[in-house]
């Protein structure tokens, strides 16, 4: 009588186990989906973003190494900053190189911006500084001490980021040593600087990269806090968002709307020895924000293999920057490459 009980439910599993396997992973020519099981719309109502492997084009002696910044001016112009020789190059938005320079300046370029005027600022991890450039690359000026840290108003400690109002004011993000922001006027001269090293409201923890809104406000991506906060230009703090992303790269698009590279928030257990967090990354993605913190959107990128990235797939994917048609550019450290993600907008009824 056991015996027959047992095999009755060995039965019942085995039937539940083989209607569960159909309902998740059969095929829509299943008995069971052939009856009356409705054939869904395959319409693809999200936005999606596709790459174009034949973008940028191929430059003769024009090597890549790690990208770790991207820009894009009101031309659509994409400006790229390498480690190498040259470390920032201009292409056309049909991918053809226009003009590379920076070769006597820059020692190891971390970030690249445009102001409102099209000057170029490059944040130097390398030689501690943060230079402004004319679009033909003459240098202009040049805030912090070269080849020597400190942490006084008139040194950094290798700075990661520059935000540039339109009245000139010039908001540095300093950086890896630091853990600060340093504000100075338009004619270089230093204001303020507040923030200090820890994980409570305020304070940073590599600062790595920060941007300004219409309003004039300050969104920082604490990375190793895995949070974004938002400061007034005064150093106020005005809100922190957690628990959305581990943020490497941040861009300001031209409505305000905030766009964040990195992966999803990760603890210090996954970070390599002597690694910032999120080294490596569990995944691959980039989001975009309302400035009131709300996600609006949300992209993945497969993470690629260590040298063997297929085209589409990012690894440590560090800078992000968007054009007026909504396409993505993406630069990443090991990858060693700019890639760009077309725009491909839902189906809206």
């Amino acid at each position: 009588m056991r015996k027959s009980i047992s095999c009755q439910i060995r039965k019942e599993i085995v039937r539940i186990l083989s209607a569960a396997f159909i309902l998740g992973v059969g095929s829509a020519n299943s008995n069971l989906w052939s009856q009356g099981a409705p054939v869904y719309p395959r319409v693809n109502v999200s936005d999606s973003y596709v790459v174009d492997s034949n973008w940028p084009r191929p430059t003769p002696n024009m090597p890549f190494a790690a990208v770790p910044g991207v820009a894009v001016d009101q031309l659509d112009q994409v400006w790229v900053c390498v480690r190498t020789n040259p470390p920032v190059r201009l292409y056309a938005p049909d991918g053809h190189l226009i003009r590379a320079w920076g070769d006597n300046y820059i020692t190891t370029v971390h970030s690249l911006r445009i102001d409102s005027e099209g000057n170029v600022w490059v944040t130097d991890v390398g030689s501690h500084l943060v230079m402004k450039f004319s679009t033909e690359g003459r240098l202009l000026l040049e805030l912090g001490t070269r080849g020597r840290a400190g942490t006084d108003d008139r040194h950094f400690n290798m700075p990661t980021d520059v935000a540039v109002t339109p009245r000139g004011d010039v908001f540095v993000a300093d950086g890896y040593g630091n853990s600060r922001i340093v504000h100075f006027n338009r004619n270089g001269r230093f204001v303020k600087a507040w923030g200090t090293l820890g994980s409570r409201p305020g304070q940073f923890s590599i600062p790595h990269s920060i941007v300004l809104d219409s309003k004039g406000r300050l969104y920082v991506a604490d990375r190793n806090n895995a949070r974004i906060q938002v400061f007034r230009q005064d150093g106020r703090l005005l809100e922190e968002w957690r628990n959305l992303m581990t943020p490497w790269g941040i861009w300001m698009g031209r409505n305000d709307e905030l766009w964040v590279c990195g992966s999803s928030p990760m603890t210090w257990e996954s970070a390599g020895p002597g690694q910032p967090l999120g080294c490596p990354p569990k995944d691959q993605l980039f989001a975009m924000f309302s400035t009131t913190g709300r996600m609006l959107r949300l992209w993945t990128v497969p993470k690629g293999v260590d040298r063997q990235e297929k085209p589409g797939e990012l690894n440590w994917v560090h800078g992000i920057a968007l054009d007026s048609k909504g396409n993505v550019y993406a630069g990443d450290i090991i990858g060693q490459r700019i890639q760009k993600f077309v725009f491909r907008p839902g189906q809206r009824e």
